[in-house]
């Protein structure tokens, strides 16, 4: 393992941020640390970087304990919210900075920043200052600052929060393809689900100072291993009783959560070619547009529903009557989580 903390705690006036964490992280992967405020994710990335000091435990880069040694000598490049570019320096000395604190000499350090100007997609932009530049154009900036120096390892914190929409999500795909491109052992922190799914090799979800569950994208959206993971990711609901729809019956707990991904929803007229021993009925309560899909609130069995459905079939409207179907759900029971597959088809 290239990272690992070891039993790592950290605590902020009796609060713990960092509840004696165990963590792995193989090399050359790209891993987000994904929770919601005050999980301990920050913590954590700011822990590994040196910039806070655990209260105990060990942390470990390369084979080597790190924990009395100084972020600046850790190997590590850190890329920053608020992107924290000198704003004096014009494009080119930002990323040179880190190259003439290492005394390389000038020719290197030209060929050098003409290659990351190039992976950043940035050539012919060295001569500006960065409040000529927009909010992609400063975080490449940024990344290529931090790259310069070839560390082993890279954090960013929340990359992307101070970027629109758009941008943010070329951003993602472009700065996916450029670690995988470079083999740069890499953790970004985010509160966004779509980010972290989108862009990670594997997921660490934090909460309330511990791990949940570390995983693939699709491990933690399949298979979330506890109660929190499994309300947390997706736009699943909680049902206080799956027994009551058709094809869990003889679900082993009734305490559930229901994502819209599974939830198949038909108009009464397109239910006709469905199994009707495996449809419930529903009205619909709200529908909302997303862009690609609709999103549904569907009232069934004394429980709540969100479903997806596709923007090019029939539309519904609040009061329709629909039938439907669950595909699967996530059982709870405790601090443990289950998979609840429709028995009717088995």
């Amino acid at each position: 393992m290239y990272v690992e903390l070891k039993n790592v705690v950290k605590t902020y006036d009796a609060y713990p941020a960092a509840d004696h964490i165990d963590l792995a992280i193989e090399e050359g992967r790209l891993v987000a640390l994904l929770g919601p405020s005050g999980s301990g994710k920050t913590t954590i990335l700011r822990m590994i970087a040196g910039l806070e000091h655990q209260d105990s435990g060990d942390i470990v880069i390369d084979g080597r304990i790190v924990n009395d040694v100084p972020g600046s000598q850790r190997g590590i490049g850190f890329v920053f919210q608020n992107y924290a570019l000198f704003k004096y320096m014009t494009v080119y000395d930002n990323i040179a900075f880190g190259l003439e604190i290492q005394k390389r000499d000038k020719q290197y350090i030209q060929q050098r920043v003409e290659e990351l100007l190039s992976l950043t997609n940035l050539e012919g932009l060295g001569k500006r200052y960065p409040n000529q530049l927009s909010g992609g154009q400063r975080q490449r900036v940024a990344f290529a600052r931090a790259i310069a120096p070839s560390p082993r390892l890279l954090l960013l914190d929340e990359p992307f929060a101070a970027i629109d929409a758009k941008v943010r999500k070329d951003l993602r795909a472009w700065l996916r393809h450029t670690i995988s491109r470079l083999g740069v052992t890499s953790i970004f922190v985010t509160h966004d689900q779509e980010e972290a799914i989108e862009v990670a090799d594997e997921i660490v979800v934090t909460n309330k100072g511990r791990i949940e569950q570390v995983g693939t994208p699709v491990e933690i959206c399949m298979n979330p291993k506890t109660p929190f993971v499994a309300q947390f990711i997706g736009r699943g609901t909680i049902v206080s009783n799956i027994r009551a729809f058709s094809g869990f019956a003889h679900a082993p707990v009734g305490h559930a959560v229901v994502q819209p991904e599974f939830v198949h929803v038909f108009s009464c007229g397109e239910a006709s070619g469905q199994k009707k021993e495996l449809l419930n009925p529903g009205v619909v309560q709200e529908v909302s547009f997303r862009g690609a899909l609709y999103e549904l609130r569907i009232a069934a069995c004394g429980e709540t529903l969100n479903a997806f459905r596709s923007f090019e079939a029939p539309p519904l409207s609040p009061g329709d009557s629909v039938q439907f179907y669950i595909s699967r759900a996530q059982g709870m029971e405790g601090e443990a989580t289950l998979p609840l597959n429709n028995d009717r088809f088995v």
